[in-house]
């Protein structure tokens, strides 16, 4: 169980259906009638037992893709009855990339064939904002005219999906706001920090980044190297720049970043692992996160991640 914290707080319950986190997981928000249901494709039979893929509802589908920024594959589908889908992606004729399912359904079995094909498009529109994954659907689909009440109750729908799928491990449609195709939504409030910045005047650089939901984020807008640097190093910084290279190449690839000359744009907010990587990508060359972030008042990433950690020491001595 992942409880949130006293203000604004969720409870994300998590059921480990044969007591293994490598078997089938089930997740639920209480006072939330979603129910999400995920296993490896090696437990598609035990999956396609359960009661919850006999149900309307939609579903993803998860691999690994080594081209895409976060390593993640994704197709987004929908079904009146999923484990029939289900069966038809694991057939000779079916998908070959994805090796985990996650399907989302209704505890009140409330979900029609129109809910799921708006939560589709809705899904794959977010997923495909999010740019965290290589998106399998070949279209993106129309959304669906729905009455008012049954946007809002989907609308809600998905705000809760955007709790808990992380909570699974499943980022792919994480991202700073909530896109949709029909009009912005606002989704859960995000725990931000103060906004950094990261500048080299002679170079052109100017970037900007925030701490969203803990994860380090590099805005959109910002400008930074047109690519990593190149040269003879020891065999760890030949390593590290090889990676730094690489993710720079799938950024240009995938048109987060759009390059002139020297220097490259960030088209739409990008996630990094850690401070220093998306140091090492805006200045393409090695970075310390940690100095090189400051807000406007001087204040530097580490000391931003600090604050408040000398006061609870000095309370525990004492």
């Amino acid at each position: 169980m992942v409880k949130g914290g006293p203000v604004g707080g969720k409870q994300v319950k998590l059921f480990l259906v044969e007591g293994t986190p490598g078997g089938l997981t089930t997740a639920e928000i209480t006072n939330w009638t979603g129910h999400l249901l995920t296993g490896p494709r090696s437990r598609l039979a035990d999956l396609l037992t359960r009661e919850e893929a006999r149900r309307t509802g939609v579903y993803l589908l998860l691999g690994e893709d080594p081209e895409a920024v976060g390593g993640v594959r994704c197709y987004v589908g929908e079904a009146d009855e999923i484990r029939i889908r289900l069966k038809e992606h694991h057939s000779a004729r079916g998908k070959d990339f994805w090796d985990r399912a996650v399907i989302i359904t209704s505890k009140d079995a409330n979900l029609t064939k129109s809910h799921s094909r708006y939560l589709e498009a809705r899904l794959i529109a977010l997923a495909t904002a999010a740019g965290r994954s290589h998106v399998e659907n070949g279209t993106n689909p129309p959304v669906p005219g729905l009455p008012e009440a049954d946007v809002s109750d989907m609308d809600y729908f998905i705000d809760q999906l955007k709790i808990v799928l992380p909570v699974l491990g499943v980022n792919v449609m994480r991202g700073r706001t909530t896109t949709s195709a029909a009009q912005p939504v606002a989704g859960p409030a995000a725990v931000v920090s103060p906004e950094f910045q990261l500048t080299v005047v002679k170079r052109g650089i100017s970037a900007r980044a925030m701490q969203i939901d803990g994860e380090f984020t590099v805005l959109q807008g910002s400008i930074g190297a047109g690519e990593v640097r190149t040269g003879s190093f020891s065999a760890s910084t030949t390593s590290a720049y090889n990676a730094f290279r690489q993710l720079h190449h799938k950024l240009l690839e995938d048109g987060s970043l759009r390059r002139d000359g020297s220097q490259a744009a960030f088209t739409r907010d990008v996630v990094f692992s850690s401070p220093s990587t998306a140091g090492a990508i805006i200045t393409g060359r090695s970075c310390n996160g940690r100095i090189a972030w400051v807000t406007e008042a001087g204040l530097t990433f580490g000391q931003w991640e600090r604050q408040g950690l000398d006061d609870t020491q000095s309370t525990d001595i004492q």
